[in-house]
């Protein structure tokens, strides 16, 4: 078989067996599938040989780029000794010292050595102080372990009612259906309305189209008052809010305004509600912090984290929970206290040598201090491009962008969904080299943190021009 008959069975082959995450699989039959072979750096290869920019880091989980040394050579090392072992029951080199790894970061990181008067969730006052990390194996069951932990916590503490959970509107937590429960992604989630449990959103900070009407700075955060309200009428019955800090990345790349997560924690802490802070799309780096919970000196009561930590490589994710709430769990066996929630792969000794090898390159690279040049670049092109006629907002947190494209920008219309304006700018960039997945009208622009200056110039000047050779 020819290569050229070979790719042409690989794309019928994937049509006639794949069914593709959020894709429209009628649009997909219809259109020439892109398959990737090869990765290197911050390019992706599909089987015709041609190389693409990767903008979106393969969904928002390659920060150290492909085929990273170090990570190949932690696999390799680690299939030598053993692949998987399960945590039911026994344990793994690699998870306790990935464990280990992560509280002393977390503690680096969100307590803060550096900080006068270190923050601390009040829940933790009560306990140790310390940390605990659950393994799993994805973003969505991340959160539902947090979500499961912090029902559980209240009713071990003799507080009993507390069945539900605030959220906000445009928030994605995953797509198992506690996740969902606490969405508020109209499109993505209200078909599956009938199947959730009862939960309260509050309205979101997104600025560029505040649902209360109203301007930063001069609402002095309405939407934090609103969610004051929700509380005030029923934190008896909340086990947790639960918020994506700083940025809502699925529902847009929503960044909140400053001293918005500040807000929430003092909430949560007044109204003796738990905080679950999601940082599965925030977390390792992508807002030029480790975790986004540092830009204003936050330590929530349970952190979900996953995507980024394997460097891209395999599924894995950590639920990170105070001393506190893993003590309310501690009891006689015949008491049940024990969480009774786990996977197969948990803990799995390879995906832990991924991350103690992505965590290795943070150090040794000194990514963060590095991520500034071009955190730096990507902000002077977003003022540029917010000049467009049809470029309604432009705006990033760190190396997390989104351009919200608007067919109106006085009224600030939105295109119409049907028109799939942002995919025409993907397609458009993609002829050109590089590759973008849209979220309805926002171009989300989220390459791999070691991007090289120069490509990551490309990658903008190619964007740009997709957005005016489209809108």
């Amino acid at each position: 078989m020819g290569i050229h008959d070979e790719n042409s069975h690989l794309e019928e082959s994937d049509k006639n067996y794949i069914w593709h995450p959020f894709t429209q699989m009628k649009d997909w039959l219809e259109e020439k599938p892109v398959i990737i072979s090869e990765g290197r750096d911050c390019f992706i290869k599909d089987i015709c040989g041609r190389w693409y920019l990767d903008g979106v880091s393969s969904m928002w989980v390659n920060i150290h780029g492909h085929r990273k040394k170090e990570i190949d050579d932690a696999i390799k090392e680690q299939i030598e000794r053993i692949s998987h072992s399960t945590l039911l029951g026994l344990s793994n080199i690699p998870a306790i010292q990935l464990a280990e790894r992560l509280i002393k970061l977390l503690s680096q990181s969100l307590i803060g050595s550096q900080l006068p008067n270190p923050p601390t969730p009040p829940l933790a006052k009560g306990g140790e102080g310390g940390f605990k990390v659950f393994y799993s194996d994805n973003g969505s069951t991340s959160v539902e372990v947090a979500l499961k932990m912090a029902f559980q916590y209240w009713l071990h503490k003799g507080v009993t009612g507390k069945n539900s959970f605030l959220s906000l509107k445009n928030a994605y937590h995953g797509d198992t259906l506690g996740a969902v429960s606490v969405g508020g992604i109209e499109t993505y989630h209200k078909v599956f309305s009938p199947l959730l449990f009862k939960t309260y959103n509050a309205p979101s900070p997104y600025c560029y189209r505040c649902e209360l009407g109203l301007t930063y700075p001069d609402c002095k955060t309405a939407c934090l008052k609103k969610k004051e309200e929700i509380l005030i009428k029923h934190s008896y019955e909340t086990a947790a809010v639960i918020i994506e800090p700083l940025v809502q990345a699925a529902g847009g790349i929503i960044v909140s305004p400053e001293g918005y997560l500040k807000g929430v924690r003092d909430l949560c802490t007044k109204y003796n509600v738990l905080m679950i802070a999601d940082e599965v799309a925030t977390g390792f780096g992508r807002t030029g912090r480790m975790f986004a919970c540092e830009h204003e000196g936050i330590v929530p009561d349970i952190l979900c984290i996953s995507k980024g930590i394997t460097g891209g490589y395999l599924p894995l994710a950590a639920t990170i929970t105070t001393d506190e709430i893993y003590n309310a769990f501690s009891g006689e066996f015949r008491d049940l206290k024990t969480f009774f929630h786990g996977h197969s792969y948990t803990g799995n000794p390879l995906a832990c040598a991924a991350a103690l090898a992505c965590l290795d390159i943070f150090e040794k690279e000194e990514t963060l201090r590095n991520l500034k040049p071009n955190i730096e670049l990507l902000e002077g092109w977003l003022k540029e491009i917010s000049e467009l006629p049809h470029v309604g907002d432009a705006r990033n947190k760190g190396l997390m962008s989104g351009v919200e494209l608007v067919k109106d920008k006085n009224t600030k219309e939105p295109y119409a969904w049907e028109e799939k304006t942002g995919w025409k700018v993907a397609y458009h960039a993609r002829d050109n080299g590089v590759f973008l997945r849209p979220l309805g009208n926002v171009i989300v622009i989220m390459p791999p943190l070691s991007i090289s200056i120069e490509n990551l110039k490309q990658m903008l000047k190619v964007i740009k021009d997709a957005i005016i050779a489209v809108t």
